[in-house]
C-alpha cells in the first residue's frame, strides 16, 4: 500500500478525515456554507444554502445579485452594511436577517463569516456559514409578544443587574420608558429599593437559585405595594409584578373595620356583662387606648346633676399617675368657656386644640399637670341616651398624632353605648327600688313573741327582676298562738308579685279572723282563691306553735303545721341534731283543687329548738337536686347549730347561694327560748305567756 502523502507533518489522509469530521458536523447543524470570492465575483453556496434561499442548482445564479434578491427589502441595507464592513477591515461578518422565498413564508437567517485578506492585505475573499432560526426568532417573538401583552409588569436583570427587558406593563407601573431603562443598574434607577426587602428578596433567589414572592411598598415618586415573584435564570433575574395598592388599602380598611367591630363588641362586652355599669364606664378608657387615642377620660353626671371624673388611662404607664391627679383637679378648675363644658351642654362632639385647655385654666395645679401631659388636641364625646347627656368621654392625642374622621366616628358609638348603658342601669335601679319597694311592703317585719326569736330573709334572684313570688310571713292569732307561713307563687316577675300579695293577704286574713289551725288556714285559702277567681298556683307551709300549761311546766312547745306542696321544715334541736319533720309527700299545691282536704301534722318540740320554713331557692342548684341539697341545707345547719339565729340566718344564705341565687329565697325561723313558769290565771291553754319584765331569757 502506498504511504500516505504527509504535508506539514500531516499526512493527507489525516486532513481528509478533518474535513470529512467538519462537513459531518456541518450536515448535523443542518448549517450552509458560503464562499464569496471578491476578485471574481462569483459566490458559490452549498445544496443547504441553496434550498434555504429558495433556489435549486439550475437557477442559482452564483452571484450577490442571487443573494440580495432574496434578503427582505427591510433588512437589506444593513445586511450591505455589514458585509461591506467587514470586506473594507478584513474582519468578521455577522447578521440576523430575513429572507422571503417566493410561494413560502418568510424565514430568519442567522449567517457568520470572515473576509480574508490577498497578498496586499485587501480582501480577496468571504467565506462563512448560515443557519436556519425561523424556529427559534419565531419562539422569542412569540414571547416577547406575550410578555408585551401581559397585564403585569415584567423585567429581566443580568448578572450585573442591568435591565436588558422591559415590557410595557412594567413602563407604566415604574414611571419609566424603557429606552431610559435599558442598561441601566437597578440600584441605581430605584435607590430606595436599597437596603429594602426588595434588594434583600432578589439578591437571595439569585444566591440560593431559587424563586422569591413578597409584598412590598416603594415609596415615593411610585408611593405602592406591589406584588412580586422573582425567579433565577442562566440570564440573571426575572421579574414579574403587579401593583396591588388598592387591594392592600382595601385589606387595611377591613382590618380597621374588624378593629372596631372588635373595640365596639368588647365594649358592649364589658358593659353588659356587670350590673355596675358605672364601675365599667369607668375602665372604657382601658379599652379605648391606644386604639383610639393615647390617652383618655371618661367623665359622669352625677344624681345631683354635677360631673364628675370616673376614670382614665394612658397609653405610657409613666403618665398614668400624673394623669389620674390632673383628673382630680381639672373639672372644678375648669371654666365654663371650656370646650369640655360645651361638649357637657351641647350633644355633640367637641374637638379642641390642647393649647386653648392650657390658656383657658388658671394657674394652678391642674395647668401645670396638662402642661406635663402635654397633649396636641383633644375631642369631648357625649354620652348619649333618649335626649340627654350622661356625661363625657374625651380622648386626647400626643403632638403629631391626630384623630381621623373615623377614630371620631367609632369613638361616638363607644360614648353612645356607654351612655344607653348608663340610661339603662338608672332606669334599671329606679324600677328596682320601686319593686323592692313593693315587695318589702309585703314583706313585713316579723312580731316579736316572748321566750321566742323570729327572724326572717328575703333574697331576690340575680338574675330575675329583684321581685317574684316567694313570701314569708309571722303573726300572732286572736288566741295567741305563733303563726309561721312559708309561700312560693309560680313566677319571677311583678304579676308573680302581685299575685303573692293577693295570696298572702288572704292567709294573714283568714288565720288572724279564723283562729283556725294552719290545716283549715290553708282549706279556706284555697276556697277563697277559687271564690276570688285568683288564676294562680302557689305552695305554701302554715306552722302554729302553742303550749298548754303542762307543756309550759316541762318546757315543750307544740307546733301543728300543714303544708301545701311545699318543702317540708326543718328542726334544729337543743343536742345540736336536725330533723325533717316530714318525709316529701305533702298535700296539693294550693289553686289546683279547692275541694282538697288539708290535714295537720303535730311536733313537739323543746324549748331552744329552732324551725326553719323556706323556699326552694335556698336548696335548688342547675347542676343537682334537691335532695342533694336538702343535705346541704341539714350539713350547714348542724355546723352552725350553735349560732345566734340572726348569724345562723345569714350564714346558710351565705354558704348555699353565695349572694347570687338561681330563684328567689325566702325564710323564716324561729328559736324557742326557755320561759319562766306559768303565773295563773294569765296563761290560758292556747296563749304564750306575756314578757315577764325581769325574765333574762325574754329575746
Amino acid at each position: 500500500m502506498q504511504e500516505p502523502t504527509r504535508v506539514g507533518g500531516a499526512s493527507r489522509t489525516d486532513q481528509d478525515a478533518a474535513q470529512l469530521r467538519a462537513q459531518l458536523a456541518i450536515a448535523a447543524a443542518d448549517i450552509g456554507t458560503f464562499d464569496w470570492d471578491l476578485i471574481s465575483g462569483r459566490l458559490v453556496w452549498d445544496d443547504r444554502l441553496i434550498a434555504l434561499f429558495g433556489y435549486r442548482k439550475d437557477t442559482f445564479g452564483e452571484a450577490i445579485e442571487a443573494f440580495n434578491d432574496r434578503v427582505h427589502p427591510d433588512d437589506l441595507p444593513r445586511v450591505t452594511e455589514a458585509l461591506n464592513t467587514a470586506i473594507d477591515e478584513c474582519g468578521d461578518y455577522d447578521a440576523v436577517y430575513r429572507v422571503v422565498v417566493p410561494g413560502a413564508e418568510t424565514r430568519w437567517v442567522s449567517a457568520r463569516g470572515r473576509a480574508l485578506p490577498g497578498p496586499d492585505g485587501a480582501a480577496v475573499r468571504v467565506i462563512g456559514v448560515a443557519t436556519d432560526v425561523t424556529a427559534t426568532l419565531d419562539g422569542e417573538a412569540r414571547v416577547t409578544r406575550v410578555l408585551e401583552a401581559m397585564p403585569a409588569g415584567f423585567y429581566q436583570l443580568d448578572p450585573d443587574w442591568r435591565f436588558t427587558h422591559v415590557n410595557a406593563e412594567a413602563e407604566r407601573l415604574l414611571q419609566r420608558s424603557r429606552e431610559d431603562l435599558l442598561g441601566e443598574v437597578i440600584w441605581e434607577a430605584f435607590p430606595a429599593a436599597v437596603n429594602s426587602v426588595f434588594e434583600d428578596s432578589y439578591r437571595a433567589a439569585v444566591a440560593d437559585g431559587l424563586p422569591v414572592a413578597f409584598d412590598a411598598h416603594y415609596p415615593a415618586p411610585l408611593d405602592g405595594w406591589y406584588e412580586v415573584r422573582a425567579w433565577p435564570t442562566p440570564e440573571g433575574l426575572s421579574v414579574y409584578f403587579l401593583e396591588v395598592t388598592e387591594r392592600h388599602r382595601a385589606l387595611e380598611q377591613a382590618e380597621r373595620a374588624a378593629r372596631r367591630l372588635a373595640l365596639l363588641a368588647q365594649v358592649s362586652a364589658e358593659l353588659a356583662g356587670t350590673l355596675d355599669v358605672q364601675a365599667a364606664t369607668a375602665r372604657l378608657p382601658r379599652i379605648v387606648v391606644p386604639a383610639l387615642a393615647d390617652f383618655c377620660v371618661v367623665t359622669v353626671i352625677d344624681d345631683d346633676g354635677h360631673p364628675r371624673d370616673v376614670g382614665s388611662w394612658h397609653v405610657d404607664p409613666g403618665s398614668r399617675a400624673v394623669l389620674d391627679h390632673y383628673t382630680e383637679v381639672r373639672l372644678d378648675a375648669m371654666p365654663l368657656t371650656a370646650p369640655v363644658a360645651r361638649a357637657l351642654y351641647s350633644d355633640e362632639p367637641v374637638s379642641f386644640r390642647a393649647e386653648d385647655v392650657t390658656q383657658l385654666l388658671p394657674v394652678g395645679r391642674a395647668r401645670e399637670l396638662i402642661s406635663v401631659l402635654a397633649p396636641g388636641s383633644e375631642v369631648a364625646l357625649p354620652l348619649r341616651a333618649r335626649g340627654r347627656t350622661l356625661g363625657l368621654l374625651t380622648l386626647f392625642y400626643a403632638g403629631g398624632h391626630e384623630p381621623t374622621d373615623e377614630d371620631v366616628a367609632v369613638a361616638q358609638d363607644v360614648a353612645d353605648r356607654a351612655g344607653l348603658a348608663l340610661d339603662n342601669a338608672r332606669l334599671f335601679g329606679q324600677q328596682q327600688q320601686m319593686a323592692e319597694g313593693l315587695q318589702r311592703s309585703l314583706l313585713t317585719e316579723p312580731p316579736e313573741p316572748d321566750h321566742a326569736e323570729i327572724v326572717v330573709r328575703y333574697l331576690p334572684a340575680a338574675e330575675a327582676a329583684r321581685v317574684g313570688g316567694d313570701w314569708y310571713d309571722a303573726f300572732l292569732q286572736p288566741n295567741g298562738s305563733t303563726m309561721l307561713v312559708i309561700g312560693d307563687v309560680v313566677g319571677h316577675d311583678t304579676a308573680a308579685a302581685a299575685a303573692m300579695g293577693q295570696v298572702r293577704s288572704l292567709l294573714r286574713g283568714i288565720a288572724a279572723y279564723s283562729d283556725a289551725p294552719p290545716g283549715e288556714v290553708l282549706r279556706g285559702l284555697d276556697a277563697a282563691m277559687a271564690v276570688l277567681q285568683l288564676d294562680t298556683i302557689a305552695t305554701a307551709a302554715v306552722a302554729r306553735f302553742e303550749q298548754t300549761d303542762d307543756e309550759r311546766e316541762r318546757g315543750v312547745t307544740r307546733m301543728i303545721w300543714a303544708n301545701a306542696g311545699h318543702l317540708p321544715p326543718l328542726a334544729l334541736h337543743p343536742d345540736g341534731s336536725v330533723a325533717v319533720l316530714a318525709d316529701w309527700k305533702a298535700d296539693l299545691l294550693l289553686g289546683v283543687d279547692s275541694g282538697t282536704v288539708r290535714s295537720d301534722s303535730v311536733v313537739t318540740l323543746d324549748r331552744g329548738a329552732t324551725v326553719l320554713l323556706y323556699t326552694d331557692g335556698l336548696i335548688e342548684r342547675r347542676d343537682s337536686d334537691l335532695d342533694t341539697g336538702l343535705d346541704r341545707l341539714r350539713a350547714a345547719l348542724t355546723e352552725l347549730a350553735d349560732r345566734p339565729l340572726q348569724e345562723l340566718c345569714d350564714e346558710l344564705i351565705e354558704r348555699l347561694v353565695e349572694g347570687k341565687p338561681d330563684d328567689d329565697v325566702a325564710l323564716v325561723a324561729v328559736r324557742l327560748h326557755p320561759q319562766d313558769r306559768p303565773r295563773p290565771p294569765e296563761a290560758g291553754p292556747n296563749r304564750v305567756p306575756d314578757v315577764v319584765p325581769d325574765d333574762p331569757a325574754t329575746p
